[in-house]
């Protein structure tokens, strides 16, 4: 068993980064090599087909590191999924399919109840794969979760996998992380962190060097090498953490787009493929100001339609929806943003939360009916696109300038997206998404390439933990 776990000293320090360039890296070397993540807590997922046909969901970084394998992805590289309904809550997908739910105050429990299946989804793994390159979640030094933990060092201890810790030295004190995360830890967890990776640095590394040789002396682990911040990398990501900073050129624009940045935001790398028309300026609003000049609205997907209906409303976002509307320029809803504009949405069995006796009324810009009910939809789409949600909806999906869909991702086929940008926007497309994608993964490659040492990684993986005390 051959693998490797790529941890970090916080949430957003590179892991996914750093997973998805030594997967594209590994392949260019002939290896076949696989990502997985244990659990992954994102509303942004992908559906895949396994190879009986059967669909599943997985997390969109996981898919987008398979891609970078060269691999097929596959719900064993992202068993357990958990997708945020409520700071309290989250729905469980197991093994790409729905699975209940975990609360805040059995999370521990809950964890511990999924270890055996996303442990036995490594397995099959490893033992399919000459390489397993496993991220993990938020920091290993998080103590109070260490007794239920099976995402980082819980994975290590059970697959004997050598661990990299990553830190992004941009928010400061990285140093510091490093040291004390290695020292939050018991000596047997101790055991399986291998060594340290700088990311997101500008300037001379030089000028680094003296703080690497001095860590490396205290903590006896080497450092594997300091990944430059580079303007165009960025990933289909985990969480909203970064959305701001989803922009793939600047410059002038010919029309703006507004997406309503709703608070249980999901999928909302549906309007990447948006980011990279050199004519449109994409931007996230969450207040009525930030729609006012749009020539496009977009209301995106939502793990919790009724809640985020309501925030809508609270914050007034729904009057300025309707008066764009209103003046005949156009509104996109995809998925939840879709059932928004319906007429109407009925919870009855409680799926997002507590049931509704009585439907709540929509924005009422579409003719549709949304009921939510307990069996999910996954569905793949061609060319493009793929489906993920609870909610039955029926009736007519367009309407003068208003349109709706279902489906997300569909703008990530060129031709669907030059389609839909000439007719509601006169735009003309001049970007290719997909040619784009691969661009970008190259771009990872070549830059973990030149600043990592791949070779000892690789090694590594091979060799297993070797840390003082092994």
């Amino acid at each position: 068993m051959a693998g490797l776990l790529v941890a970090g000293t916080t949430s957003d320090a590179g892991k996914s980064v750093v997973t998805t360039g030594l997967c594209r890296a590994f392949a260019r070397r002939g290896v076949r090599v696989a990502p997985y993540k244990a659990q992954n807590m994102s509303n942004n997922s992908m559906v895949v087909r396994d190879a009986r046909g059967s669909t599943g969901e997985i997390g969109r970084a996981q898919w987008i590191q398979a891609l970078a394998a060269r691999a097929t992805p596959e719900v064993a590289m992202n068993p357990v999924l958990l997708k945020p309904g409520t700071d309290r809550r989250s729905h469980v997908v197991l093994m790409g399919q729905p699975s209940g739910h975990v609360d805040a105050r059995d999370f521990v429990d809950g964890r511990r109840r999924l270890a055996a299946a996303a442990h036995t989804a490594f397995d099959d793994l490893a033992a399919r794969y000459e390489v397993v390159v496993a991220e993990g979640a938020g920091s290993p030094a998080e103590i109070n979760l260490r007794a239920g933990d099976y995402v980082n060092l819980g994975l290590a201890r059970h697959a004997d996998l050598p661990t990299v810790v990553v830190g992004d030295i941009d928010r400061g004190g990285v140093f510091a992380a490093f040291y004390g995360t290695l020292h939050l830890l018991d000596p047997a967890d101790q055991r399986m962190i291998a060594g340290w990776i700088v990311n997101k640095f500008r300037g001379d590394v030089s000028l680094l060097q003296p703080g690497l040789d001095e860590l490396s002396a205290r903590t006896l682990r080497p450092f594997f090498g300091v990944l430059p911040w580079h303007p165009d990398l960025w990933l289909d990501s985990e969480d909203a953490l970064d959305l701001e900073g989803r922009r793939e050129h600047g410059g002038a624009a010919r029309a703006r787009v507004a997406v309503v940045r709703l608070p249980r935001i999901s999928n909302f790398t549906d309007v990447d493929a948006l980011g990279l028309e050199p004519d449109l300026d994409v931007v996230f609003a969450s207040t009525p100001r930030g729609l006012a000049d749009a020539d496009l609205i977009v209301l995106p997907g939502t793990r919790a339609t009724l809640a985020d209906l309501g925030w809508l409303r609270a914050r007034g976002l729904d009057r300025a929806i309707l008066a764009h509307a209103a003046a005949g320029r156009p509104v996109l809803g995809i998925c939840g943003g879709c059932q928004m504009l319906g007429e109407e949405i009925s919870d009855p069995d409680g799926v997002e939360g507590p049931g509704t006796d009585a439907p709540v009324s929509g924005l009422g810009l579409l003719p549709l009916r949304t009921v939510f009910g307990v069996e999910k939809v996954l569905r793949l789409h061609e060319p493009a696109g793929y489906e993920i949600h609870h909610g039955q909806v029926g009736g007519e999906r367009v309407a003068d300038a208003v349109g709706g869909t279902m489906v997300h991702g569909s703008l990530e086929d060129d031709a669907t997206r030059a389609g839909f940008l000439r007719d509601a926007l006169g735009v003309t497309s001049r970007a290719s998404f997909p040619a784009a994608r691969e661009r970008r993964l190259d771009l990872l490659g070549d830059l973990v390439e030149q600043h990592l040492d791949v070779d000892a990684l690789l090694e590594l993986a091979h060799r297993g933990p070797n840390g003082p005390g092994s």
